[in-house]
């Protein structure tokens, strides 16, 4: 390869790499200079989601909250698994068909599970 068809196809890529940088200099320069800076007690203590961040640290929290996240985000992968299957479905054959019946099968298990021990499940 000559290098002067090497500065050709990098070029752009260099280009864009130091425009992206000088963006973010000057947005991190602008906004030092415009924002205002008087620190208090309170804009520098520890914030803890609206919660006063006073007492002790070993509380109990409620983890019906973080299993329902849980079971969302593992059948919202499904859908990104489905999507795909189902766009190419006359492609795949009886084959890729009968793999997705049972990648559904094992999540209908797996719901089946989650709804059993009651994860779905709010606390009053």
């Amino acid at each position: 390869m000559v290098p002067n068809e090497i500065f050709d196809n990098y070029l752009p890529v260099a280009l864009l790499t130091i425009i992206g940088f000088v963006f973010v200099g000057i947005s991190l320069f602008m906004s030092r200079m415009v924002r205002p800076s008087n620190k208090t007690d309170e804009k520098l203590s520890t914030y803890e989601c609206a919660e006063a961040p006073i007492g002790d640290a070993r509380i109990h929290f409620n983890i019906q909250y973080y299993m329902v996240v849980l079971v969302f985000l593992i059948f919202d992968v499904v859908i990104l698994f489905l999507y795909p299957w189902a766009v190419r479905f006359k492609d795949i054959g009886a084959l890729g068909f009968f793999e997705m019946l049972i990648f559904i099968e094992v999540m209908i298990i797996g719901l089946a599970y989650a709804w059993r021990k009651e994860a779905l499940e709010w606390l009053q």
